[in-house]
């Protein structure tokens, strides 16, 4: 940082500030469109400048070679590939490889994964009398978090985060058996006994039936199991969202990624970031039939309601994952029936997006609008669609996780405060108070 007035030749990839408290200028670099806060320091005097950003709007915590979205334009990629193509062309453990190895697998890397993957399907014994331990109305995904965290305490192994084949073991660990325990909290809510992993199936048919196995038969129809693959693969990472700085976060104090992990599905249980489907789907409920539609749309634009699964923090032209949801929709009604919510949505988007007041705000359907349906539709009840949430984004949590992990320049994250309270004051004992 150079601090010298006067005239003077000032790189082109840098940024010239003047504090108009001293009249001094700061010039200082700019790297990837962005100047490093901690440079901030040097301007002014006691410890100099710091950014004030709540809920980081504007602030890059990191690099990261994973995940690419541009908002504007709708453009979400894995490692460079467009989501439209994995989504169509991929299986979910294909693409969690991709995340994890920052390559696609060959035929016979995928087929060695896979295989890995299926060996650490079962849990301990233990696990299950943890989960019964729950009330019978336990919100699923609290029992989720519990039963992930507890796992750190099968496998003391797992604190061994720098050795990276130990690393290695308990992601291949968590992506096998996050889908038992979650197929397990779904028996334990319905009060049904719990189904052993088959690994005669694959990742998807083996959760679809755990979870819906009936005095051991389970028929599996083959359009919803991918449908379901589909919507694992676009939940699999999205950058630094909420669950995923969680983990990240989290792992910074160097906990084993069991730990980690839990942080980020405790992340995703707020309605604000994994609920947000269930609130979509209490809204076509409210709503009842599309003729309210029109007024319903109104009340919104009056401040007197809100139009959940609309809108993004990221995006600001339509979700490219909720086009894809919206194609994968089709299929899945075909196959149960079409679901009267169905065109009570399909109205409500029509006419937001040509309703001028959403068009300026930038507002269009998200992952969210149509997938809570979609679940609904294969029998999951609204309080179980975050732990499919959690499955998916398992990948990319643990890409992350690992990625920060290699990353030099990551620390124990501690954001700095601006304190706005009370300045030093002496201590009354409790009798003279008054």
């Amino acid at each position: 940082m150079d601090s010298r007035k006067g005239e003077r030749a000032v790189p082109d990839d840098t940024l010239t500030i003047t504090d108009n408290r001293t009249g001094r200028e700061y010039t200082l670099p700019i790297v990837d469109g962005t100047i490093r806060a901690t440079d901030l320091r040097e301007i002014g005097e006691d410890g100099g400048l710091m950014s004030y950003d709540p809920a980081y709007l504007n602030t890059a915590s990191c690099r990261s070679t994973i995940t690419y979205i541009d908002g504007d334009a709708g453009i979400l990629r894995y490692r460079g590939y467009p989501i439209e193509q994995l989504a169509e062309e991929a299986g979910f453990l294909e693409t969690a490889y991709l995340l994890l190895e920052g390559e696609l697998p060959t035929r016979g890397a995928l087929a060695e994964f896979e295989e890995e993957v299926r060996f650490h399907t079962y849990v301990h014994t233990n696990v299950q009398k943890f989960l019964e331990g729950f009330r019978y109305d336990a919100h699923p995904m609290g029992m989720l978090l519990g039963a992930v965290g507890a796992l750190s305490t099968f496998y003391p192994d797992a604190k061994r985060i720098g050795d990276a084949e130990g690393r290695r073991l308990q992601r291949v660990r968590l992506l096998a058996k996050l889908p038992t325990i979650a197929a397990f909290v779904f028996r334990h809510s319905r009060g049904l006994p719990y189904v052993l992993p088959r690994n005669d199936l694959d990742y998807v048919g083996n959760f679809v039936n755990m979870t819906f196995e009936i005095g051991g038969r389970h028929e599996p129809n083959p359009v919803l199991q991918r449908a379901l693959e589909i919507l694992l693969v676009l939940h699999a990472d999205h950058e630094q969202n909420c669950s995923t700085s969680a983990v990240r976060g989290v792992g910074s104090s160097h906990v084993d990624p069991f730990s980690a992990v839990s942080a980020g599905i405790a992340a995703l249980y707020g309605p604000l970031h994994g609920g947000a489907n269930e609130a979509v789907l209490r809204m076509l409920d409210e709503i009842g039939d599309v003729g309210r539609v029109p007024r319903f749309i109104e009340e919104v634009k009056a401040g007197n309601g809100r139009l959940m699964g609309f809108g993004h923090r990221v995006y600001k032209s339509y979700d490219p994952r909720a086009k894809l949801i919206k194609q994968v929709a089709d299929d899945v009604f075909e196959q149960t029936g079409l679901n009267p919510k169905l065109e009570i949505a399909l109205e409500l988007e029509r006419i937001a997006l040509e309703d001028e007041y959403f068009v300026q705000r930038k507002l269009y359907p998200n992952v969210d609008f149509y997938s809570g349906l979609i679940y609904q539709a294969m029998g999951y009840p609204t309080d179980y669609f975050t732990v499919l949430f959690a499955i998916g984004r398992l990948p990319g949590w643990i890409a992350q996780w690992e990625e920060m992990l290699a990353d030099p320049e990551q620390k124990i994250a501690r954001p700095r405060q601006v304190y706005v309270g009370a300045g030093e004051r002496p201590y009354v004992p409790i009798a003279g108070r008054g």
